[in-house]
């Protein structure tokens, strides 16, 4: 029984037994003949098994992406399940003081925290400015396309795959 071949391996044998036509000037023996009809029905077989696997690891991830979204609507609701609880936990200690259950205190703490209504009309020197940059890369895939010369920026063709 024939070792199976990775998909690289069937691709170098295919490319060697070209060279090997081209070199022969054309002609197929029947001995490359019968080696291209194997490399062809390996290849053909070994897709059919990637695909499979693709369309395996898709649906897990569309399945993993509606997990996340499940997970993050049922943390929004515990997060304001728990907003909700200790803001009547501070309106029992506001209404009545600060008590005790058990070994837990329930009590309040002062704390300070600063709230700009316009940040316009502050003076520069009480304003943090945050600037992050990135390339347009729309943009520039026009000017290259146009004939323009951007350094550092080159237009690269992608071969993806495409599965019908």
């Amino acid at each position: 029984m024939e070792k199976s071949k990775s998909l690289y391996h069937i691709a170098a044998e295919y490319e060697e037994l070209m060279q090997q036509i081209e070199n022969a000037e054309g002609e197929i023996t029947d001995e490359v003949s019968e080696e291209l009809a194997i490399n062809e029905k390996q290849l053909q077989s070994k897709s059919i098994a990637y695909l499979s696997v693709i369309s395996t690891k898709e649906v897990l991830t569309i399945k993993i992406d509606e997990e996340i979204r499940r997970l993050q609507a049922l943390k929004k609701h515990q997060t304001k399940v728990i907003k909700t609880l200790k803001e009547r936990l501070l309106d029992a200690v506001n209404l009545f003081g600060p008590f005790e259950v058990g070994l837990t205190k329930f009590s309040t703490r002062k704390s300070e925290s600063v709230e700009v209504e316009d940040l316009d009309s502050l003076p520069g020197e009480y304003k943090v400015i945050k600037i992050t940059e990135q390339p347009h890369k729309s943009n520039i895939k026009k000017a290259l396309k146009s004939g323009i010369h951007l350094k550092g920026c080159t237009l690269k063709q992608n071969n993806n795959l495409k599965i019908n």
